[in-house]
């Protein structure tokens, strides 16, 4: 599955931002989340549906789900599954939203939105933590997370105001024109991996090009996306233009079917994102789909083996491994398939498992216990298929006691891989790299294309003629040369194949927000044949 936004830019290509208190006491956060800066002291008290400016109990709420701590296995709250009720009402709400703000000038619609990215700046840190007790992610990848959201908000506040259509000259002085029009209601269904980063990837287009929204986050992750609701009405969003719903599969078929919503965006897994894409086709509505992967890394004999190395670690292990455009084929020429692989295996003992909370870890734990139990599945049938495990796959538990029963495991790498093992070919979503060796160029590219998925692809060498040619071959939507998982918000994020179509982020996305109205203007008289 996907659940996935790659991680961005490190946190050292950030512009530095201003220092602040790691936690104050919940003024950031919310009545919702009550909290120490600690590990394991986390009570969640209201509610985590947000409907026309305020946090509200579902009218209808069903069956309460579990949410977990990764890094402690406690259970952070029961959350109720939202009905068809409730899910009408959230709908009639945004549909209100847009009204007002389908109307707003886009300069109007910019200054809102550059005031949420304001906010979600001021409160990084804090909404960082948020994201990281839920999320089981180190507290390092969850600042880079937040930068990214708000510099999303950032970037499409910016196109807000010159989203314009054409004017086309016609014969004898007439003249047609387009105009850019928003779509009314989106309903956005994030995943698991980066619920506030994908919030943001998904209502940043949105709004900037008059849209409301109705979010439904993952079960796995239900409380920061409530967070980022209550930033949009600070803000000043008409109340009800972004509202959250919460549920698993049941809600989110409520919400694809709901004859009011215009729009779907999904990023999930490829057999719930074919369920999508077969309700919306009866209501021939548009979807965006940001699905699975099982992409390629190809490292040439002459790549620099340090940047290689590097750029191998980072297409692996961050968020665990739960990323969809991992490279985790990692395809290496034969002549250096030794050192390359020894240097990995190296550098993949040294990362430091543990407390997500703690400045110094840089693996947290898997989403969850079943998630856990999957990802140790695939290592065992990789040894039961030949594979040798060259380093980790096995549990970890912390030294602290509050953690030993978290979701922990140490970062896999997997040798003596097979192209048609199901370690190769499948996706795990865990800490777990597949090393492949190849002679030739023509070889590797057959091999890398030889998959259902298309979603990224990268390749290390200091031949840059080699490289535009390989990147050129890929069947992939987002690739990498000399590095990886790498996604600035200018550049738009996609895959082939089954792993999805439409783009988010940069200007791609306001295609997949909007739809043109064609205006043709007459000039002269009427010609007519009757």
């Amino acid at each position: 599955m996907l659940a996935q936004s790659c991680l961005p830019r490190l946190l050292l290509r950030l512009p530095r931002l201003p220092s602040l208190p790691l936690l104050p006491r919940l003024r950031a956060l919310g009545p919702g989340l009550a909290m120490s800066s600690a590990t394991g002291t986390v009570t969640v008290q209201q509610p985590l549906n947000y409907r026309a400016g305020a946090r509200v109990q579902p009218t209808d709420g069903g069956q309460l789900e579990e949410v977990f701590e990764p890094a402690t296995g406690r259970v952070l709250c029961k959350v109720p599954c939202s009905g068809e009720k409730e899910v009408d009402l959230a709908v009639q709400s945004a549909k209100a939203a847009f009204k007002i703000w389908s109307q707003m000038s886009g300069m109007e619609r910019c200054r809102v939105m550059l005031e949420a990215a304001r906010i979600i700046r001021e409160q990084r840190d804090e909404i960082a933590t948020m994201e990281t007790i839920n999320n089981g992610k180190s507290i390092f990848e969850a600042r880079v997370d937040i930068d990214i959201s708000w510099q999303c908000l950032e970037y499409y506040a910016g196109l807000a105001g010159s989203l314009a259509g054409e004017h086309i000259q016609l014969p004898g002085g007439s003249f047609g024109y387009t105009r850019r029009e928003p779509l009314g209601v989106c309903v956005g269904i994030g995943a698991w991996n980066y619920p506030f980063q994908i919030a943001c990837w998904k209502s940043g287009p949105a709004l900037a090009c008059g849209n409301a929204m109705v979010f439904k986050p993952s079960p796995f992750t239900p409380i920061s996306v409530v967070r980022l609701a209550e930033i949009f009405t600070e803000a000043g969003v008409p109340k009800g233009l972004f509202n959250v719903v919460q549920g698993g599969a049941a809600t989110g078929q409520l919400l694809c079917q709901h004859p009011d919503v215009a729009k779907i965006s999904f990023t999930g897994s490829v057999p719930t994102g074919m369920k999508i894409m077969e309700m919306a086709a009866k209501g021939i509505k548009p979807v965006t789909l940001e699905l699975g992967g099982k992409s390629p890394l190809i490292i040439f004999s002459d790549a620099d083996l340090e940047n290689a190395v590097k750029g191998a670690l980072m297409a692996n292990f961050l968020t665990q491994g739960e990323v969809c455009c991992n490279g985790t084929r990692v395809f290496v020429e034969r002549k250096i398939l030794d050192t390359f692989t020894k240097e990995v295996v190296k550098r993949t003992q040294k990362i430091k498992i543990g407390d997500p909370l703690l400045e110094d870890t840089r693996m947290g734990a898997l989403i969850n216990r079943p998630h856990l139990n999957r990802v140790q599945g695939f290592i065992k049938q990789a040894k039961e298929q030949g594979a040798e495990v060259l380093c980790g796959g096995d549990l970890y538990v912390p030294d602290d006691p509050k953690l030993k029963n978290g979701y922990y495991m140490r970062p896999c790498v997997l040798g003596n891989c097979k192209d048609d093992m199901t370690c190769v070919k499948e996706e795990i979503f865990g800490p777990v790299m597949a090393i492949l060796p190849f002679d030739t160029e023509e070889e590797v590219l057959e091999r890398a294309n030889a998959t259902k998925f298309g979603l990224a692809g990268g390749v290390f060498t200091r031949d840059i003629q080699k490289a535009h040619r390989v990147v050129a071959a890929l069947k992939a939507g987002m690739c990498f040369i000399n590095n990886y998982n790498v996604s600035p918000v200018e550049l738009p994020f996609g895959g082939y194949k089954f792993s999805g179509f439409g783009r988010e982020n940069g200007r791609a996305a306001i295609e997949y927000y909007s739809q043109l109205k064609t205006v043709c203007v007459e000039m002269g008289d009427v010609e007519s044949v009757f």
